[in-house]
């Protein structure tokens, strides 16, 4: 099964468990610091072109950065793939700046268009990372990518939320943006597509708040006696 199609509810009943009993500061860091470098990133730059025909594996790894570039993910594949999620999310990160939009939610989206854009290239190494996340033993690492993925999102769009709404909102988000790039690895129209499955599964989300906040004030009304 596709690792994607678990996510979402993987990740929303998973998330709460995962920070219970952890501190404001420690929830706010979830799921806590990958190990980075320059090494790391120059490798993962030159084997993603080769992953289509060699996988995530150790031989690619080797074929493409050297014969000991394969020790800089002692995890192996799983690692590799995890590790390559979170350069994309700091890609996204460092070129939000041409992000124009100032409303939050409207960021959101443009944040998620922006990460798929730079991925375009990247299309097959994605479809073989999901095949790895799938294998047995590796569901903590899926939760970890697609959670730094949405967290950052929400970081970067302006979001300061320190309440319950923190784990809510990078729920949902987690199922918006996992159906959305299921959906672009099978759009060939360029990204017209993409966007308007995005928007749909964005106002979905309104409505169901919209529903949420007006059955709260529903039940704040006197009821007649």
């Amino acid at each position: 099964m596709n690792p994607l199609r678990m996510l979402p509810g993987l990740f929303m009943r998973q998330l709460p468990g995962l920070v219970d009993g952890a501190s404001r500061a420690a929830v706010t860091e979830f799921p806590g610091p990958i190990e980075r470098s320059d090494d790391r990133d120059a490798a993962l730059l030159l084997v993603v072109p080769l992953v289509g025909v060699h996988g995530w594996t150790a031989a690619a790894m080797r074929l493409a950065a050297g014969p000991d570039a394969d020790l800089l993910f002692p995890g192996g594949a799983a690692e590799m793939v995890e590790a390559h999620a979170d350069y994309g999310d700091r890609r996204m990160e460092a070129a939000a700046g041409e992000i124009e939009e100032t409303r939050t939610s409207r960021r959101v989206r443009e944040l998620i268009l922006l990460r798929l854009r730079q991925s375009e290239d990247e299309r097959d190494a994605i479809r073989r990372g999901l095949a790895v996340l799938s294998l047995p033993g590796n569901r903590l690492a899926s939760l970890r990518a697609i959670a730094r993925t949405v967290d950052t999102i929400w970081h970067v769009a302006g979001d300061v939320s320190v309440d319950q709404s923190w784990y809510s909102k990078r729920a949902i988000l987690a199922a918006v943006y996992s159906t959305t790039l299921l959906f672009w690895l099978r759009d060939a129209s360029g990204g017209p597509a993409t966007e308007e499955f995005l928007d749909r599964r964005l106002q979905g989300v309104a409505r169901i708040g919209k529903l949420k906040r007006t059955l709260s004030l529903d039940r704040l009304r006197p009821q007649a006696v």
